[in-house]
């Protein structure tokens, strides 16, 4: 059972039992917990941490954990419609508003219920995690010398040159800035080249988490279609010249959700149009330490191939690593990367000395080479078996791609098929999928569901979740 799960159970039991205790009563000592519900002294703290959270008990360093005092009557509610006209007052300046949605990306975030296989999810299963490689790289940077100290404002010298090595080409350790994680680099890229109400150019379907960046920046997503080479340099070029757009966001690679590759001859076309036009091209590089092993060489990184400083580079550690570690970098040539900086300083001021430190210690250990060998494996053949069961037992569905990269599959329902019912279908089995509706920024083609199979435990379950998809579409 995973520690996530063991916790909320934990702490059910434990509420269930809170009668029991007079206010002000001691519950049994963490051993006693650890004793009779056998579990780990860890489970045990960050259930009693999740109570105390919920004001259900009060803890007391070295006496325990005692139940709380009941609440004497509600607060007043006070009256906030106020809110409304103040939020929406944007609009009379005519620009777009700036609604924020994070419903798309709550999606592969939020744990589903116990017992639930997660499809849904948008990291690495904790197995799947270098979790002793990790433990190991934070407690070497604890010990570095002035490794709580306050960090270059750009990040670790070391760390963005380890950083310009990866992204290749000209691109050097001074073109790069450090950030926390890769959302937090696309949010600064999109404030540093889009003003409130501009368009942004975006593929379609498209990552969520960009949409709603640009979305709660005021911008207006402008989508230009995808097939299996990647984006179309013909729609491109059209969606540039009428929209007016300066910046067009992508993933040449291993592209979410479809996992298409931008193809080589794509690739010189994007830059080239996007030089003529004058727009930049943010180029979010997530999956490149996600590729399979059954994949052949990689094509170089945009930003690689580009002389001209068309191109902004988003990566991060953290989809290969860990969901904590978020460290990514932002890489930019010309007058950009003071703009990015800017923004970057104004925003977070730095990324913390010992994260940084940490993921320098483990990208340089010989744990990491390992790890990634280990993982290109470990997704080859997840890939594999969800194919081949989506295959067998859903043959209704359609996979436009098989991808050799990243950790999904996108899937394509039958027309007149509610994507809405289907994802809650699902559900009801023990079966969480993420629906594709939050992946278009205008009307979808059709019904759509991502299927991760990085968040589960196996093969194996892999295998069971699509079983349990199939009984909810009652075949």
């Amino acid at each position: 059972m995973q520690e996530r799960s063991s916790v909320v159970d934990l702490a059910n039991s434990l509420k269930a039992e809170l009668d029991r205790y007079s206010p002000g009563g001691k519950l049994p000592s963490s051993r006693a917990l650890v004793e009779r519900f056998r579990v780990s002294p860890v489970t045990v703290s960050r259930a009693i941490a999740q109570l105390a959270a919920e004001g259900l008990v009060v803890t007391r360093p070295g006496a325990g954990a005692f139940r709380a005092e009941p609440r004497t009557g509600a607060p007043e509610a006070g009256d906030t419609s106020w809110q409304e006209v103040t939020l929406s007052a944007a609009g009379a300046a005519g620009l777009v508003p700036r609604a924020v949605d994070a419903s798309g990306v709550l999606v592969t975030l939020a744990a589903p219920p116990t017992g639930v296989v997660e499809f849904n999810g948008g990291y690495l299963h904790p197995s799947l995690q270098p979790e002793r490689a990790l433990a190991a790289a934070l407690a070497r940077a604890g010990r570095r010398p002035g490794a709580w100290g306050r960090p270059p404002t750009d990040g670790l010298p070391e760390l963005r040159e380890w950083f310009a090595r990866e992204i290749g080409g000209s691109v050097g350790p001074a073109d790069v800035l450090v950030t926390a994680g890769g959302q937090s680099a696309l949010t600064t890229a999109l404030h540093a080249l889009a003003p409130p109400g501009a368009p942004v150019l975006v593929e379609s379907p498209t990552y969520p988490g960009m949409l709603a960046v640009a979305r709660a920046a005021g911008m207006r997503p402008v989508p230009v279609p995808t097939d299996a080479e990647g984006v179309r340099p013909d729609l491109l070029e059209a969606a540039l010249r009428a929209s007016g757009a300066r910046v067009f966001v992508c993933q040449p690679l291993f592209q979410n959700p479809t996992g298409s590759v931008l193809s080589p001859r794509r690739r010189l076309d994007v830059l080239r149009i996007a030089r003529a036009a004058g727009a930049f091209v943010v180029e979010d590089d997530f999956a490149r330490r996600l590729v399979h092993e059954d994949a052949g060489p990689l094509p170089p990184t945009l930003a690689a191939q580009d002389p001209d400083g068309v191109v902004v580079h988003v990566c991060s550690l953290t989809k290969a690593a860990s969901p904590s570690l978020r460290v990514g970098a932002l890489a930019a040539r010309g007058p950009v990367l003071e703009r990015l900086r800017a923004i970057q300083i104004v925003d977070q001021f730095f990324v913390p000395r010992p994260l940084q430190e940490a993921a320098l210690e483990l990208v340089g250990s010989p744990a990491w080479s390992r790890h990634l060998r280990s993982l290109a494996g470990e997704l080859a053949a997840r890939r594999t078996a969800m194919a081949a069961a989506v295959a067998r037992e859903l043959p209704e569905l359609t996979v436009p791609h098989t991808p050799s990269g990243g950790f999904h599959l996108w899937v394509r329902l039958p027309d007149g098929t509610d994507e809405a019912a289907f994802v809650a279908a699902g559900l009801r089995a023990g079966a969480a999928v993420a629906p594709g509706r939050p992946y278009f920024c205008a009307e979808p083609p059709a019904g759509h569901v991502r299927l991760s199979h990085a968040g589960v435990a196996g093969t194996a379950e892999v295998a069971e979740g699509v079983r349990r998809l199939r009984a909810a579409v009652g075949r």
